[in-house]
């Protein structure tokens, strides 16, 4: 197949087509363009139209028209973030960045330029950095996150739940995860609307995305300064005082590195699962009958939707083929996720379930596979749940086909999700939060977050039943599944309060003032305990 290269398309600038014109999508020599109308409007489609075109490795322009290669085949992409001695991640290899192809004003500079982390490294360095980030993420006690994660939905909820209707997006998946991360790093004081859109902004490639970048870099160094006076236990003190002896510069740009990754991840992940939920017949009834757990549903929007679309970059350190293609040194290479989740060599169905394959390439791979995935998992499963707990009738409120989408270089998430529901109070949020003393977790290795609860009512007391339109409520802390007021039964149609991420629905119990057998009232105590602790009550 005779393709187009990128490298030849630098000199042919008389190619590109006028504007307006219907391949403005192509830039000079014929090359497609990553950026622009037809990237933003419809990436899937450009994905698919480079694959036919050009075969599991295709030339690209980057913002600026500067030439990079899309890999777009599994299998290609696994090779190549799997082989660091052929694929480097530091971008100080890129030969256009020393030709001048790539100018420092570039909207891609916050992603591209060097700095002294661990996913510019490779080798030895990499190892250093990567192990006090993997030693620090493993410090976090993942059910104090679960609990602390349940609490933040709760208060998202709380601040719409008497409206009737409710942006997913804006209100919700845009909001918990920087709630959360900002809990792990050390500084929920820093949580505001302003944090939020600069997290999203600095990796879109916008003309906006440095300054973005610097506002939230310049509230990491200040962190960095306090910790480094006042140690704490949160994942700041950590990389501080790891034995890898991280810098000031490492911390923060490490701190940077770990909140933006996780907070774009998680936020797509959220609204796309939410999206899928509320719109594909095949996980509606699935979830309605029990038969797909939330944690299941997280795992096929990996694959659907993942929240990475694509991942940049990686810089060739000789000449070598790929993909039918011959890539020079200091070429520069960008892992196609999405476009790897849907390669028909192992996938020739995309309507097949994916259930209980995990061979995605959402999280990347290789020795730079995302290490904090797991809190993704969680806050995406846990966050869910925990909504469609406090609003089991949750329903799109718009045409599905009326949804849109803004797309970058890395990724695509919803504009809007626009939800209705039974209108509902708020609810207390009985569980309070407690700084465990510093040190207490030495030696345990878990516990650094501690959650106190309220005492759970006495064995056989009366519950109240929910009020009308708060079917499946625990008493005082709505996260129940359907397990007071059995009589207030969901709308038809309505999506069912989940028991607890992955976890089977209880049965209905005795309603109040019916005396229950000695054994079923343990059975329901029992239950009832667990799925306190396991939402953080």
């Amino acid at each position: 197949m005779t393709t187009p290269s990128p490298h030849h398309a630098e000199t042919d600038a008389g190619a590109a087509p006028p504007p307006g014109c219907p391949a403005h999508g192509l830039g000079p020599g014929g090359v497609r363009r990553l950026y622009g109308p037809e990237a933003e409007n419809d990436p899937m489609g450009l994905y698919e139209k480079l694959r036919a075109e050009h075969g599991p490795v295709a030339p690209v322009l980057l913002h600026g028209d500067v030439p990079a290669w899309l890999v777009l085949g599994h299998t290609e992409n696994l090779h190549m973030t799997r082989t660091p001695s052929q694929y480097s991640r530091d971008p100080r290899r890129w030969r256009h960045l020393h030709d001048g192809t790539v100018t420092p004003d570039n909207p891609l500079a916050p992603i591209f330029t060097w700095q002294p982390l661990c996913a510019h490294a490779d080798g030895a360095e990499h190892e250093r950095q990567r192990g006090a980030v993997t030693d620090s993420l493993a410090r976090i006690d993942h059910r104090g996150v679960r609990r602390h994660i349940n609490r933040y939905s709760n208060r998202l909820v709380n601040e719409f739940c008497q409206d009737g209707h409710v942006d997913l997006v804006g209100r919700f998946a845009e909001h918990l995860p920087m709630m959360v991360m900002l809990q792990i790093i050390g500084m929920p004081e820093e949580y505001s609307e302003r944090m939020v859109q600069a997290a999203r902004d600095m990796i879109k490639g916008t003309e906006t995305a440095i300054a973005s970048n610097a506002y939230v870099m310049e509230r990491l160094v200040a962190l960095v300064a306090r910790r480094r006076a006042q140690p704490a236990d949160d994942f700041a003190t950590w990389l501080i005082e790891h034995p890898a002896r991280f810098g000031d510069d490492e911390v923060s740009q490490h701190l940077r590195l770990v909140l933006i990754a996780a907070y774009e991840t998680t936020a797509n992940l959220i609204a796309n699962v939410l999206r899928m939920v509320l719109t594909d017949p095949r996980f509606h009834a699935r979830l309605s009958g029990g038969h797909m757990t939330l944690p299941e549903a997280v795992e096929q929007t990996l694959w659907d939707e993942p929240p990475f679309t694509a991942m940049f970059g990686r810089w060739a350190t000789g000449d070598c083929d790929l993909g039918g293609q011959r890539i020079k040194a200091g070429d520069a290479l960008i892992v196609g996720i999405a476009a790897a989740n849907r390669d028909p060599v192992v996938r020739p169905d995309l309507t097949a379930s994916m259930q209980g394959n995990r061979a995605h390439l959402a999280f990347s791979g290789g020795p730079h596979e995302c290490p904090g995935q797991d809190i993704g998992r969680a806050i995406a499963d846990t966050g869910v749940d925990a909504l469609l707990a406090r609003l089991p009738d949750l329903r799109l409120a718009v045409e599905e086909d009326e949804l849109t989408w803004t797309s970058s270089l890395m990724s695509r998430h919803l504009v809007r999700l626009p939800a209705e529901f039974a209108p509902r109070p708020p609810e207390e949020i009985t569980a309070k939060l407690i700084p465990a003393p510093r040190g207490a977790a030495e030696g345990a290795g878990k516990g650094d977050w501690r959650v106190d609860s309220a005492a759970p009512a006495p064995v056989g007391a009366a519950v109240p039943g929910p009020a009308a339109g708060t079917a499946g409520h625990e008493n005082g802390t709505g996260h129940g599944a359907g397990a007071q007021g059995a009589s207030s039964a969901p709308a038809p149609g309505a999506l069912p309060a989940a028991a607890g991420p992955g976890q089977v629905r209880a049965g209905a119990v005795q309603p109040p003032g019916t005396a229950a057998p000695d054994g079923a009232r343990m059975r329901d105590s029992l239950w009832g305990s667990l799925r306190r602790w396991w939402r953080g009550h």
